[in-house]
C-alpha cells in the first residue's frame, strides 16, 4: 500500500485521445482522480513527437504505464465489436506489470450476445457460435474475451472505474487518514 503522502498515479488508457474533445475529457478525468486522492496520467498525445512519431508515442506511453500504480481503461467497442487494440495492449502491459486495472464502457450482455445481435455469427448443430469463416466465437458468458474479463474489474462509467481503483489502491477518501 502506498504511504498517505503519496498519491497513486492512474494511467488513463483508451481511444479517448482520438476524441475531438480529448483535452476536456482528460481534464474531467483528472478532476475525478484528484477528488479520489489520485493523480491522473493521461497518455502521450503525440504532439511534438519528432521524426518518428509512432515510435515516440509508443515509448512515452510505455514510460507512463511503468510509472503508474493502476490503470483505468475505456474498453468500449471501437470501430467494431472489440475494444481499441492499443488499449487492449496497454491493459496487457499493466497486468504483466502487476497493476490493477478497472475498465469501463463495455456494453451490457456477453460478447457472444453482441456478436450474435450484430449478425456476425451462426450456431453449429452442437450450439457452438462461429463467425462467417467458421472460426469459433468464445461463449463463456463474459462481457469480453476471457483474457480481459478475468483480469480487470468492470464498471459502467469512468468515474465508477476510478472509484473501484481508488478502493483497490487505498486512496478512497473514506479510507484516507
Amino acid at each position: 500500500m502506498l504511504s498517505s503522502s503519496t498519491r497513486p498515479r492512474v494511467y488513463l488508457a483508451g481511444p479517448d485521445v482520438f476524441r475531438p474533445d480529448a483535452a476536456q475529457y482528460f481534464a474531467a478525468l483528472a478532476l475525478a482522480c484528484d477528488a479520489l486522492g489520485m493523480t491522473a496520467v493521461p497518455p502521450f498525445d503525440g504532439k511534438a513527437a519528432g521524426p518518428d512519431p509512432a515510435r515516440r508515442i509508443y515509448e512515452e506511453n510505455m514510460k507512463l504505464l511503468r510509472s503508474a500504480d493502476g490503470v483505468i481503461a475505456n474498453l468500449a467497442p471501437f470501430r467494431g465489436l472489440e475494444p481499441d487494440s492499443g488499449t487492449v495492449f496497454e491493459v496487457g502491459v499493466a497486468i504483466a506489470l502487476g497493476l490493477p486495472v478497472a475498465a469501463y464502457g463495455v456494453p451490457s450482455g456477453t460478447y457472444a450476445q453482441r456478436a450474435a445481435t450484430a449478425g456476425v455469427v451462426g450456431r453449429d448443430p452442437d450450439g457452438s457460435l462461429r463467425d462467417p469463416e467458421g472460426t469459433l466465437i468464445e461463449d463463456f458468458g463474459l462481457p469480453l474475451n476471457l483474457m480481459l474479463a478475468c483480469s480487470v474489474r468492470f464498471s459502467d462509467l469512468a468515474t465508477d472505474a476510478l472509484r473501484v481503483l481508488a478502493e483497490v489502491l487505498g486512496s478512497a477518501p473514506a479510507q484516507r487518514q
